[in-house]
């Protein structure tokens, strides 16, 4: 039997839960071996599957007597990206490549790849049933097909070129026979396709080389017609006849002008030489002259000769004067052959300016024809250029040629892949993994056991309590066991109803300690359901984090408010309860101090937060008071109270904001939310009142508003605080 009544909150017990399992345990030990036992059974009985794996790689191969350029090109080129590498996993498990392994490996006679011939007794009541497809229906190949396809599983390695194929069989070789036979008929495949490319190369270049040596022949002979047609020889291979002629007139230009002024320069000084009177040793032109040599010798003897005498006789002694007569002649000779190598000189430069007038009316000449050749070498270069593209694109053509047919002749050209791993025969199975199968099968049976131990705990009630029952609820009820009773003096914990938003109900069921208790229970059975005690059982069961009080008659309201929140304090609630009212009252029969910092000293900045929370000196509520600071200038920064409140709604089961008289425009200021519970409190009910305030705010949107009338709330209140 459960021991919840039937209306009451409750909670789940887990420790009966735990407790209810660890008194089945035996059973449930006993339901998990037998499904492992189950479970191991079902894997010995089940068919062994083997599985092995091969491994290709992609990348461009060169054959192997390929030259070094074809290498470098084949290993340049760019790798296969991820689409080419899904395209080969497409490509390996093509029906066709599937046929030829089938048909290799001749699989279309094993029953392993046509279950559906041999049938079984449950597939055939089946099919006869019209719940299955008869797979006699289809054709043997295409069941060989399906079930090789249900066995095969290719795929891409992440983060590389490497394509893994995986098959599954309950023979171990044939697990590793049909990956390795699918790669190298994948290799096949691949190398076949590159040779075929090959031969079709061959065949398509053939007729092209044969057309482009015509057209490389035909522009050459243009080439060497206009070259003839229009004089434009070479030389040595890169420069013209005219070009060659003018640049060897400019270099003997270049030099017969040298010789002139070499001449000139000579001539000048021989000129200088005469003029003044100086000797001539120093001018290498006379001394070279063998004439000049042979006449500075007899002049040398002359004067030894007049030296000797000239010591033995007298000055006018004729021996003396013939030799000086015969040295005057020698000097007169010298002078005369002088003369005669300064007019040699001078006619070495006049020849040397007629040779270089001569040179430079031939480069004019030479000029003017190279000019006409220039004009006529535009033509020749664009008749080179058309045969120089041609001879290029047959020599690009006759190195494919070569290339390909090399290729077709040996039948060697690798596939752009190899075998890295090959498969291996498996010696253990891929499946059933016997240990593995029993120990799920044992976990998930102890699970099951405990959820249907624990589910049945649940639907009996047995594992249900209720939810009063708490640490929590204990201690508040001792703290109103030792504020309102002796100590003595036992107290039950009631059981509350959920109020209703439409309609207040007040259920006492007991006997409350305190005298406000004591009030309730003398009260009639039908007392104002809009009474304080039937708006704090309300607010007990919302789930508003905050509510604003309004009291249009001004402090009876508000002493109806405080009322409230002490009674909601006494149940245990963790309630505060701000006063923005104007005339202070709330603070004033809460307080212990009246001089209290309060939220106005919070709002001017003249307070910190924690300093404003105090004490109800009646009751376990807390207050935060009017405050000291001028008003006007506190509600300068009213906006800032909506961060209070959050802040106090995150600490507090409840927080009451009394407002006094305050209309719509002053609690929307408060709060944007909606998600609010608005108090009406008035002590008397005045129809005009109340009615204008209820469509006031339900036109502003807000739903959940309260009336709470009645004067015993505020009479107990100020009772007790008298």
């Amino acid at each position: 039997m459960s021991g919840v009544a039937r209306d009451q909150d409750v909670d789940i017990d887990l420790g009966q839960l735990v407790r209810a399992v660890w008194a089945r345990r035996l059973r449930i030990l006993t339901i998990t071996l037998l499904g492992a036992g189950v479970a191991f059974a079902g894997a010995k009985i089940m068919s062994p599957q083997y599985r092995s794996e091969t491994r290709i790689l992609i990348e461009p191969r060169a054959p192997a007597f390929a030259s070094t350029q074809q290498i470098n090109d084949a290993s340049a080129g760019p790798l296969m990206d991820e689409l080419n590498i899904a395209s080969q996993v497409q490509l390996l498990q093509s029906a066709d490549l599937l046929k030829r392994v089938i048909n290799d490996l001749k699989l279309y006679n094993l029953p392993e790849f046509d279950d559906a011939a041999s049938g079984s007794a449950m597939s055939s009541i089946l099919v006869k049933l019209h719940l299955k497809k008869n797979p006699l229906e289809n054709p043997p190949e295409e069941r060989v097909i399906d079930a090789f396809v249900e066995r095969l599983q290719v795929y891409q390695v992440p983060g590389s070129r490497v394509i893994g194929i995986n098959f599954t069989s309950k023979d171990p070789k044939l697990a590793a026979a049909i990956p390795n036979a699918m790669a190298n008929v994948y290799l096949s495949t691949q190398s076949g396709a590159k040779l075929d490319s090959n031969s079709e190369a061959t065949r398509w270049l053939e007729p092209e080389i044969e057309g482009l040596r015509r057209k490389v022949s035909e522009a050459e002979k243009k080439v060497a017609e206009y070259r003839t047609s229009h004089g434009l020889l070479q030389t040595n291979g890169t420069t013209t006849f005219p070009a060659q002629q003018l640049n060897d007139i400019s270099a003997e230009l270049t030099r017969v002008r040298g010789d002139k002024a070499n001449a000139e320069a000579r001539a000048q000084a021989v000129r200088n030489a005469l003029s003044s009177g100086e000797a001539f040793d120093t001018l290498p032109d006379i001394m070279s002259s063998q004439a000049i040599q042979r006449l500075k010798g007899t002049e040398s003897g002359l004067q030894s000769q007049i030296s000797d005498l000239q010591t033995s006789l007298l000055n006018n002694h004729p021996r003396l004067k013939s030799l000086r007569a015969q040295l005057s002649d020698i000097r007169t000779q010298i002078r005369q052959e002088t003369q005669k190598i300064l007019a040699s000189i001078e006619n070495e430069s006049k020849v040397a300016d007629l040779r270089a007038s001569e040179l430079e009316r031939q480069s004019e000449t030479v000029q003017a024809t190279s000019a006409r050749a220039g004009e006529d070498e535009v033509g020749l270069n664009a008749l080179e250029r058309e045969a120089n593209a041609q001879r290029q694109l047959l020599e690009t053509y006759l190195v494919r040629y070569r290339e390909a047919a090399s290729r077709a002749d040996s039948n060697s050209s690798p596939a752009d892949a190899r075998i890295v791993s090959r498969a291996v025969e498996p010696v253990d199975p891929y499946f059933p993994k016997v240990v593995p199968i029993v120990v799920v099968a044992a976990v998930a049976t102890l699970i099951m056991s405990a959820i249907v131990v624990m589910l049945a705990e649940l639907f009996s009630g047995r594992a249900l309590r209720p939810a009063d029952v708490t640490p929590e609820a204990i201690e508040a009820e001792a703290v109103v066991e030792e504020k309102h009773v002796p100590q003595a003096a036992p107290i039950a914990t009631p059981a509350r109803k959920p109020v209703q938003p439409s309609m207040l109900a007040v259920v006492a069921d007991e006997e409350y300690a305190t005298e406000d208790a004591e009030a309730a229970e003398e009260a009639p059975e039908d007392e104002n359901e809009f009474s304080v005690a039937s708006v704090a059982d309300y607010l007990t069961g919302s789930r508003a984090p905050l509510a604003i009080a309004i009291s249009p008659t001004g402090d009876n309201g508000s002493a109806a408010t405080v009322s409230l929140t002490r009674m909601l304090a006494d149940a245990g609630r963790r309630v505060i309860l701000i006063d923005m009212t104007g005339s202070g009252y709330p603070t004033e029969l809460m307080a212990e101090d009246q001089a209290a910092l309060g939220v106005t000293d919070l709002l001017c900045g003249e307070a910190a937060f924690g300093d404003t929370i105090h004490g109800d000196r009646l009751s376990d509520g807390h207050l935060i008071p009017q405050g000291q600071s001028d008003v006007r200038r506190a509600m300068r920064g009213v906006d800032r109270l909506s961060l209070l409140l959050d802040a106090l709604a995150a600490a507090y089961d409840l927080v009451v904001v009394e407002c006094g008289s305050a209309d719509v425009a002053g609690v929307s200021r408060l709060t944007r939310s909606r998600d609010v519970e608005i108090i009406l409190s008035l002590p008397e009910v005045e129809e005009t009142i109340f009615v204008a305030l209820m469509t006031e705010f339900q036109a502003a949107g807000y739903e959940r508003v309260v009336l709470m009338s009645g004067g015993e709330g505020a009479e107990q209140t100020l009772g007790r605080a008298a």
